[in-house]
């Protein structure tokens, strides 16, 4: 009995060297109770990529969510086309951006010279026309001077006839004296009566140069208004400018990209035809398709938001508009086009994106708890999310669903949350992985994202 006990220490203590003995079971190292938290700390967060939405308020039995697209406005696309025929050098580069004023082409057009030489040529007629006139004036006062003249004679003549005839009664004779008075008297009224001819000739003359100035100028605003429409310049501006311009400039009437461009640069074009398109993609609206059984839900100007196709939660990337409905539906699918005209603008608001749109078609009411149908995963017969514990930022909480309807991407939480929780959203399915089937163990990550079990 004395041997025993050394030897059985001996062999106690070369088996220790080959493996830790088994400790005894007391009731003081009993396992931890059954832990339903995960830890997930930093590394773990990043490795993993798991990511957190806060719990929201929704009406989601009140809110209808429809997907689409945005698409552009008819106005947002604006086409250059060519004034006249010519030849066009390209100044942009496709998809460039241009500014309203920004030089798009230049075009060398023979019809831009004919009309420069024609307002030469009236220029030309107007500086004649008003040189004459300016030489008429003095003529014309000439002849008024010259008819006054002639008139101051008659009245001399005349007075001196009548100075004859008393002279003739009271002494007698004075015949051939008066006789060569009348007739002196008759070629100063007839001298008078040509220049009163001329004095009118010429105001006549006056007149019609001063209709032709007139006619002139009327002329050469009509075809500054016509060359400043064709070149997209003020008409003020080109009366200053039209003879220093060889090529013609074409602006960018719009803000935007140039979008379309099928003129090479150095071709000949004919009048009218596209050189290239500027569209603006900030001018869109989004176009979904409704059911006709949701009509009665409906109606125009009920408030809507725009998410991005992508979007888990409400954020900064969103639109707000009001609901408009399309002016025909298709009897055929039983469908209606639904259009919301965006109050302001988004990264993803271009045309052609994918989004969805949440329209709320009865307001008032309270609003339930709701995640998005996104951190929802299926475990066996169980449906799980895993909410962030609010006293350890580094531990989620597995809870096992309570949920209500859905409109497709928010789900109604009956319990298990409150206001201010966040749940996983990115990441959830490796943790749905690591702790299938071992919830009831609990457990944690390593910092490399692998599962390790409580106890391991």
């Amino acid at each position: 009995m004395r041997t025993s006990i050394p030897l059985s220490l001996l062999l106690a203590a070369t088996l220790g060297c080959s493996r830790p003995p088994t400790p005894a079971m007391h009731h003081d190292d009993e396992p931890p109770a059954p832990s339903n938290r995960i830890d997930v700390p930093e590394a773990v967060r990043s490795n993993l990529g798991i990511g957190f939405v806060p719990v929201e308020r929704r009406r989601v039995a009140a809110t209808l969510r429809l997907p689409g697209h945005f698409e552009l406005l008819p106005q947002a696309r604006c086409e250059h086309r060519t004034p006249m025929a010519g030849r066009v050098t390209i100044r942009v580069q496709p998809l460039q951006a241009v500014a309203p004023g920004d030089v798009v082409y230049t075009i060398d057009a023979p019809q831009w010279r004919q009309t420069q030489r024609e307002l030469g040529e009236i220029g030309t007629e107007l500086r004649v026309t008003a040189a004459r006139i300016a030489t008429m004036h003095p003529l014309l006062a000439a002849h008024k001077a010259h008819e006054e003249s002639l008139r101051d004679a008659i009245v001399v003549m005349q007075e001196r006839i009548g100075s004859l005839e008393d002279t003739r009664q009271s002494v007698g004779g004075q015949a051939q004296a008066i006789a060569d008075a009348k007739v002196q008297l008759a070629q100063v009224r007839s001298q008078a009566a040509e220049a009163a001819e001329k004095h009118t000739e010429t105001e006549a003359l006056i007149a019609e140069l001063e209709a032709r100035q007139q006619a002139l100028g009327e002329r050469t605003q009509l075809v500054l208004a016509g060359a400043a429409a064709m070149l997209g310049i003020e008409a003020s501006v080109l009366a200053e400018r039209w003879r220093t311009i060889g090529t013609i400039d074409v602006h960018a009437a719009v803000a935007g990209v140039v979008d379309q461009l099928p003129v090479a640069s150095g071709a000949w074009v004919e009048g009218h035809e596209l050189v290239l398109t500027v569209t603006d993609l900030t001018q869109v609206r989004f176009r979904a398709r409704g059911l006709q059984t949701d009509l009665p839900r409906l109606r125009p100007g009920l408030p809507a938001v725009i998410h991005p196709a992508g979007a888990t939660a409400t954020g900064a990337a969103q639109l707000t508009g009001a609901l408009q409905f399309g002016a025909e539906a298709d009897p055929t699918q039983r469908t209606i086009d639904l259009f919301v005209q965006p109050t302001g603008s988004a990264p993803f608001a271009r045309p052609g994106v994918a989004a969805f749109v949440e329209i709320e078609t009865a307001a008032g009411g309270d609003a339930e708890l709701a995640i998005p149908l996104a951190a929802v995963l299926p475990d066996g017969l169980d449906r799980v999310f895993f909410r962030r514990d609010p006293n350890d930022a580094d531990k989620v909480i597995r809870v096992t669903a309570d949920l209500g309807i859905d409109d497709g991407r928010w789900v109604e939480v009956k319990s298990g949350l409150v206001d201010g929780d966040q749940v996983v959203t990115a990441g959830a399915y490796a943790l749905m992985l690591a702790s299938s089937g071992s919830a009831a163990k609990g457990g944690h990550f390593h910092a490399d994202g692998t599962w390790h079990a409580d106890g391991k």
